[in-house]
């Protein structure tokens, strides 16, 4: 066996980067993938060209490292591009809303019907039915409202 693996050493990288990548399917956090590449870019190398154990070796540690700081430096660049989404926030999506009061604030505090729903709203002071007001805030599952000036 070990006679096998001195005059092809490319079986040796090929099934070891196979066995990388099969144990990072298994649920790893990412490491063994770069491992497994890079184990197999050397077993393709050590398979074209006749390269000493020493020089697989060093190959596959500056593949790993290369093959894991290119994927770090994809990601920083992915995650600067992506702007932040306000999936499962959906009353952070209110502020800045125009809506119409369509039942009084009394003590500041009411309802306001916001496409088919209700939300719980507070103010600062009480409003009249039929008020056009703007969400300026959320608290928890409450919208902070205010008057809107008559011109909107």
């Amino acid at each position: 066996m070990a006679a096998m693996l001195v005059e092809h050493p490319h079986v040796f990288w090929l099934t070891l980067g196979g066995l990388l990548l099969a144990a990072e399917m298994l649920g790893t956090g990412g490491y063994l993938l770069w491992s497994g590449i890079a184990a197999v870019i050397v077993g393709a190398l050590s398979w074209l060209l006749p390269l000493s154990w020493e020089w697989q070796g060093v190959s596959f540690a500056l593949l790993t490292v290369l093959c894991a700081l290119c994927w770090w430096r994809w990601m920083a660049t992915r995650n600067r591009e992506q702007p932040a989404t306000g999936i499962n926030q959906r009353g952070q999506s209110m502020i800045g809303q125009v809506l119409l009061l369509d039942e009084p604030l009394i003590n500041g505090r009411g309802q306001i019907r916001v496409g088919d729903g209700r939300w719980p709203v507070v103010a600062s002071s009480d409003l009249p039915a039929g008020t056009r007001v703007k969400v300026v805030a959320i608290e928890g599952i409450t919208l902070r409202i205010e008057a809107c000036p008559s011109g909107l």
